[in-house]
């Protein structure tokens, strides 16, 4: 353990503000539900009103984090020199970086779209060819695709680049056969492989792009600082035109910089890593921070999912610093296109939260990760706990409205005791609520006013539209998010595992029929509950009426903010404009420049480059290409070359709608096969070959 680094100057001061955010937490939190319990009929003395209280109790210290955190942020971003910001030069920042130095961009990818990547990194590698400096750096594709078909296109669309950007030994593509690990895996394999190669490592994910300066600045910053194991950025989201996408586009530029501000106050040295966008220091972190696997089955055992979180922790306990950037401009990443599709990530990431539970009292982990991964559990527990309180709440009113009240004491008395509704707590507890729920967004209007950036947003009037647009629509997806994050941590916990699927990168709307198979059991959950409030208590049927209505309209709120036809008309109108929308960054412009370039590639006879076993058959450099990346020659048992003649034979013959992914798989392993098939294909008549194969030769 580097026990030099241990002692820090700013350990102290974050174990003070962490004291001090504890106080503020737990005073206004307790104060809250002393009030609640004063609010119900019992007055808190039942078991049920005894668990509404502890539940809303722990609620209220979830939201009063982000409240903190953001007005933490926000004092942070007015000051003029933050002293512990990690970018913050003290006359060093522009130290060349050592000759020897060198840094890998690892790019994990899992059948993605490769033009899309390809894209991003062309983008990345061009920026830094523009400064001089692409001769310090290294691009690695990291592929764990399973996809036959994305297989070959990723490794023609590779070649390529390198071939337009005169690239090769500077750009990469590794595939792996075995997916151990996931992304974590995939990074441990460059790791062994080849990260004795490098001083550094900024791992991206498939969406991500970087400037060359941004890129350059997280070096020397780690050159700078030796006792910095991983650096975070604050990802700029951008690049979606969906109206939910633009809306949360909008919210991470305005909103963001002021939270990311916050936990840097917070954390400071004992920040997270959110596992790309991240500069990493490559020996401690091979000699620190391998993973193992936690006992027990899935989801809560086996495979450490979210593994990012853990990695910081292990950095730190190494005694490396981990710290956030907050203030680092030009890194980005994309969100998902519609509420679909951010619910299915949300559900990978519930899974590898919940595991941190298990982790919580690892030995040796500091107190500031510890309560990370705790933060990372209510990110999804707090949904399940706003559930149970709807539940606990509705069954209080239910009793209530179907028990008879007793208006007289057990002692004699000549008059009955009568209730008295003093609506003064509950408005006072209602306005608190409020404004630790939305003090933020007002600090992130003033604050974007006072450093001169509302034009960055549009202008003033468009501003404040988009803030008031974003709560809106923030208050109608609430209760669904929180339903399915609820089903989530349910069956996580009653261990219930998910696999892993690829994101949805493209603008593509959501269907009717996906809304209502995704949606449908939360409307009719919110018909049924709202009707039996109706008929049984009608004053709490008002109160949750925002709740019953959100859920009723699931279904056309998921496909309308899908469209990306609707985000473009709310940019027509301002709204929910972003600072990358106003001045697009060049690194964008180099990705929409090679996106149209190849946008109607259909190079090779044809063949469509999605029809990636085709094109290795049939098209003479794709082939050999995929043969010169495969392992040499393998003697294989008989069975098995057995089997694979038979494949090729039937290939042959009836074309490659005879085969099923899988098999198509098996051939493209096997070297010698692939060369036989494709002079096999060769010989072919002309007009069976456009018709077997779909391919035109004039």
């Amino acid at each position: 353990m580097k026990r030099e680094f241990l002692n820090e100057p700013w350990r102290k001061i974050a174990s003070r503000r962490r004291l001090l955010l504890l106080i503020l937490v737990l005073a206004p939190a307790l104060t809250a539900a002393y009030v609640m319990g004063g609010l119900l009929p019992h007055k808190g003395r039942t078991v049920l009103e005894a668990a509404i209280i502890a539940v809303y109790c722990v609620l209220f210290i979830w939201i009063s984090l982000g409240f903190w955190t953001a007005l933490a942020g926000f004092w942070t971003l007015l000051k003029r020199d933050d002293r512990f910001a990690v970018s913050r030069s003290r006359g060093e920042l522009d130290a060349p970086i050592r000759q020897n130095v060198r840094t890998a961009i690892l790019f994990p990818v899992c059948n993605e779209d490769p033009e899309r990547i390809m894209a991003g990194i062309q983008a990345v590698w061009r920026s830094l060819t523009r400064l001089g400096a692409a001769d310090r750096f290294d691009i690695h594709i990291l592929s764990d695709s399973n996809d036959p078909e994305r297989w070959v296109q990723e490794e023609a669309a590779w070649n390529r680049l390198c071939n337009d950007l005169s690239a090769h030994g500077h750009i990469f593509y590794r595939r792996r056969r075995i997916n151990l690990k996931r992304k974590s895996g995939n990074v441990a394999d460059f790791c062994r492989r080849y990260g004795d190669h490098y001083t550094y490592m900024i791992v991206f994910d498939a969406d991500s792009v970087m400037s060359g300066e941004t890129l350059i600045r997280m070096v020397r910053i780690m050159e700078r600082r030796r006792n910095v194991g991983i650096l975070q950025t604050a990802p700029a989201c951008t690049g979606r035109e969906t109206f939910i996408a633009r809306a949360q586009q909008f919210a991470n530029r305005a909103y963001g910089p002021m939270y990311a501000a916050g936990l840097h106050h917070w954390f400071l040295g004992d920040a997270q890593f959110w596992g790309h966008n991240a500069i990493i220091r490559v020996k401690p972190f091979m000699k620190h921070c391998a993973l193992t696997r936690l006992p027990g089955k899935p989801p809560l055992g086996g495979d450490i999912m979210s593994h990012d979180f853990v990695e910081s922790a292990l950095m730190r306990r190494a005694g490396y610093s981990v710290w956030l950037a907050y203030d680092l401009e030009g890194s980005y990443e994309e969100v998902p296109p519609n509420l679909l599709n951010e619910l299915k990530r949300d559900r990978r990431w519930c899974q590898g939260n919940l595991q941190h539970l298990r982790l919580v009292f690892t030995r040796g982990i500091f107190p500031g990760h510890r309560a990370l991964f705790l933060n990372g559990v209510m990110a999804y527990g707090s949904a399940l706990l706003w559930f149970l309180f709807l539940a606990l709440a509705t069954a209080e009113a239910v009793s209530e409205a179907l028990v008879q009240p007793d208006y007289f004491t057990p002692t004699k008395s000549l008059f009955p005791v009568w209730p008295v509704w003093d609506p003064i707590p509950a408005l006072s507890l209602l306005a608190g609520t409020a404004i630790v729920l939305f003090l933020p967004k007002v600090c992130a209007l003033l604050l974007a006013l006072i450093k001169g950036r509302r034009k960055q947003f549009g202008g003033f009037f468009a501003l404040c539209g988009s803030i008031m647009t974003e709560v809106v629509l923030s208050t109608l997806l609430a209760p669904v998010r929180m339903l399915f994050h609820s089903k989530y941590v349910f069956l996580t916990l009653m261990g219930m595992g998910i696999g892993w699927g690829t994101q949805q990168r493209d603008d593509e709307g959501t269907s009717f029929w996906d809304a209502l198979r995704f949606h449908g059991g939360g409307t009719l959950l919110a018909l049924v509950w709202g009707a039996a409030l109706f008929q049984i208590n009608r004053v709490f049927f008002w109160w949750s009426s925002p709740l019953v209505i959100s859920l009723l309209l699931s279904i056309p709120v998921s496909m309308i903010t899908s469209r990306a036809e609707v985000g473009r008309f709310l940019r027509r109108l301002r709204i929910f404009v972003t600072p990358e929308e106003v001045r697009l960054p060049r690194e964008y412009e180099d990705i929409d420049a090679y996106m149209q370039s190849t946008s109607n590639d259909r190079s090779g006879f044809g063949i469509p480059s999605e029809d990636g076993f085709v094109r290795a058959a049939v098209v003479p450099a794709i082939n050999t290409l995929h043969r010169n990346l495969l392992r040499g020659p393998r003697s294989l048992a008989p069975e098995i070359a057995k089997r694979r003649d038979a494949l090729l034979d039937r290939v042959l013959q009836h074309g490659p709608a005879a085969l099923n992914k899988k098999e198509r798989k098996e051939l493209l392993y096997d070297s010698e096969r692939m060369e036989r098939l494709h002079h096999g294909i060769w010989e072919l008549p002309e007009e069976t070959l456009e018709k077997l194969w779909n391919v035109r030769l004039s």
